[in-house]
């Protein structure tokens, strides 16, 4: 009688592994791209793998953001169809402002990175950060945060993220003014910006706004974090 309910409970652990292996379908590993004549472009993602059809459209979206990044002065009219392709681009334009300006000897250089802040049978939070300096007075920083359905590899609005605007809004404006006491920024009560960067992490629900988006390039990225215990209440996918 004992064996077999040691038999038993075994057989129901392996059922729940096998049930949250399912559940997290995909994987990431990093890896970098790269072409064979780019001496100034440096990329460095997440690549999702697993299931193939949910691993694909991450990884086009993923791709798709990182494409625009490189052509950040003129996103509208992308005909690159890769990131190799906008790698040849970004240094093929540089080779010629070199030859056309030679005696300008500022250097150009572009560094992606992608994080996986946040992944659960749920929801997955990825954070693309691009520094593209092309020899102007400082380079231009920028970071997007893609949030994903993991059982079909969508991006999910920010907006499909609560089931509240209005409390979130009133929420996020209290931890806003507390991020930027210290900064010159005056923000009415009634004109608070909706962030066009929010994602997950283990802390909480990340809010970032980049530079220029509500103040001056000098006042650099503002972000903050918003616990779960305070916030699982407004989410349609709550964190832990």
């Amino acid at each position: 009688m004992f064996r077999s309910k040691n038999t038993i409970i075994a057989v129901c652990m392996c059922f729940i592994i096998l049930s949250c292996k399912d559940e997290l379908m995909i994987s990431f590993s990093e890896i970098n791209i790269t072409t064979s004549n780019n001496s100034i472009v440096e990329i460095n993602i997440p690549k999702a793998d697993g299931n193939t059809t949910i691993a694909n459209q991450i990884n086009f979206e993923i791709r798709k953001t990182i494409t625009a990044a490189l052509h950040f002065d003129n996103p509208d009219t992308i005909t690159s169809e890769s990131i190799e392709e906008s790698i040849t681009a970004f240094n093929e334009e540089y080779n010629t402002f070199k030859a056309n300006f030679p005696q300008n000897e500022t250097g150009w250089e572009v560094q992606i990175d992608g994080d996986l802040m946040y992944q659960s049978p749920e929801v997955i939070s990825i954070a693309i950060s691009s520094y593209i300096n092309t020899g102007g007075a400082h380079g231009a920083l920028n970071i997007r945060i893609l949030n994903f359905d993991p059982k079909t590899g969508e991006t999910i609005e920010n907006t499909a993220l609560f089931n509240n605007i209005e409390t979130f809004n009133t929420l996020a404006q209290k931890y806003f003014k507390d991020a930027t006491k210290d900064k010159d920024i005056f923000l009415d009560e009634n004109s608070f910006e909706f962030p066009a960067n929010i994602g997950y992490s283990e802390e909480g629900l990340v809010i970032l706004y980049n530079p220029y988006e509500i103040g001056p390039y000098s006042t650099g990225i503002i972000q903050f974090t918003i616990p779960f215990d305070d916030i699982n209440s407004l989410l349609v996918f709550q964190g832990s």
